[in-house]
């Protein structure tokens, strides 16, 4: 039986924008979040042992990490390095340059000829000497077009026609690693790839144009006794048989994520008998408040009030809320700012609604003739936030429409039968 610590997609150096500085250390305290995650993962390995640690790609936000990120990741993993637990470290997709092309930034891993640490940058089979006996892993790394075709393949051919080939090709360059495989030892395959049955976030997103999505029935073969994913934030165990699971990410990366729980896996292999646990990290939470207060007699006591009902002690806090511009002198941002004073970090976004921007009354459009007053209670029952105000209007309006200066000046509406129909005076037409 070999255990494997099998975690993915761990982005660090992500989401600045939703940290602030620690004075006590100068680093951002979203950095410090995503560290205390990766520790805690290197904890476990270490202490139960783990005898190996599966990463399944995306280290970094891109290929290019400041340093000090470079080093808050690479002195986590050094621990299993000095713990004598071999690591295999998948190139993701934003861990490549160019897309594919001019290496990767964990290829560093490899030139520095780190003890016990394996890159896996291309579809290859690595046989792996643990503590509790020798495991094949199979790694996949994340595929673009250039890493299967050359451009003059490509030419002229539709993307769904670009990712058969892919997938015809893969399929082939798969079924060679297969077939040299040991069937007397234990195989994990190891890929950061999108599959066609999982539930996609944002990740599908941050990967348009730059590769395709692999049948998860092409992956899923009898030889492995475990598929350890990697790519998708979103935990999930896509397989029973083989046991083909994506842990997700170990911290929410942004508010697509506000729901999702993260950690990684415990992975126990035996040849035909392989049992998985997800371990849930505690990660900082999000909160994600939308309302929309242009209906709201008191607009600052509705949002205050969906804050106080909101958990946002010591989470990162959005604020979204729709008003309309003659109801902003009703919010106090300052009342709005203490009430969130309790979050990690927080912004408000209001969203200035117009009123102008309502469908049009169909009573009011072109053809149709009415009088002012009858024009004027149309627009005013479809005016809930005139609605205290309507009465007076009307009489207003009435007012106006009959103070009539002399009674000679009187006008005369009615229409000769010989002629076209007037419009009528004092016509109020609303387009």
């Amino acid at each position: 039986m070999v255990s494997i610590l099998h975690l993915s997609d761990i982005h660090m150096g992500s989401g600045f924008c939703h940290g602030r500085i620690n004075p006590e250390t100068g680093l951002n305290t979203r950095l410090e979040d995503f560290v205390a995650s990766l520790s805690r993962c290197i904890d476990r390995a270490i202490a139960e042992p783990a005898d190996l640690v599966l990463f399944g790609g995306d280290a970094f936000p891109d290929a290019t990490p400041p340093p000090l990120v470079q080093q808050a990741f690479a002195g986590q993993f050094r621990r299993l390095a000095d713990a004598g637990i071999p690591t295999v470290l998948l190139v993701g997709n934003h861990d490549q340059y160019a897309q594919g092309q001019g290496g990767a930034s964990l290829s560093i891993y490899r030139t520095l000829g780190v003890p016990g640490v394996i890159v896996g940058d291309r579809l290859t089979t690595h046989r792996i000497d643990t503590a509790n006996g020798t495991v094949q892993v199979v790694t996949l790394p994340w595929l673009t077009p250039s890493t299967l075709l050359t451009r003059p393949e490509l030419e002229g051919l539709s993307m769904a026609a670009v990712n058969q080939r892919l997938v015809d090709r893969l399929r082939v360059a798969l079924e060679g690693e297969v077939r040299q495989l040991d069937p007397d030892l234990p195989t994990v395959l190891l890929a950061h790839v999108m599959t066609d049955t999982a539930t996609f976030g944002a990740e599908r997103f941050l990967a348009v144009g730059k590769g395709f999505t692999v049948p998860l029935a092409l992956l899923t073969r009898p030889c492995f006794d475990y598929i350890a994913l990697g790519h998708v934030h979103r935990h999930q165990v896509l397989c029973d048989r083989p046991l083909t699971v994506y842990p997700g990410s170990i911290e929410r990366v942004d508010f697509s994520e506000v729901d999702e729980e993260k950690g990684y896996m415990w992975v126990t292999v035996v040849q035909g008998q392989t049992e998985a646990q997800f371990c849930p990290l505690p990660v900082r939470p999000f909160q994600a408040l939308s309302l929309d207060v242009t209906a709201a007699a008191d607009p600052q006591a509705e949002l205050l009030g969906a804050i106080a009902q909101a958990k946002i002690q010591d989470a990162v806090v959005r604020l979204n809320y729709r008003i309309y511009p003659g109801q902003l002198e009703q919010v106090d941002t300052a009342a709005l700012f203490d009430a969130l004073l309790p979050a990690h970090t927080y912004s408000i976004n209001p969203q200035l609604v117009s009123p102008v921007s309502r469908p049009r009354l169909p009573e009011l459009g072109e053809g149709h003739h009415l009088s002012p007053i009858t024009a004027l209670q149309a627009y005013l029952a479809n005016r809930d936030d005139l609605a205290e105000l309507a009465e007076d209007m009307l009489a207003a309006a009435q007012s106006l429409l009959t103070d009539q200066p002399d009674d000679s000046a009187a006008i005369d509406l009615t229409v000769p039968d010989s002629e076209p129909e007037p419009e009528p005076v004092h016509q109020l037409r609303l387009l």
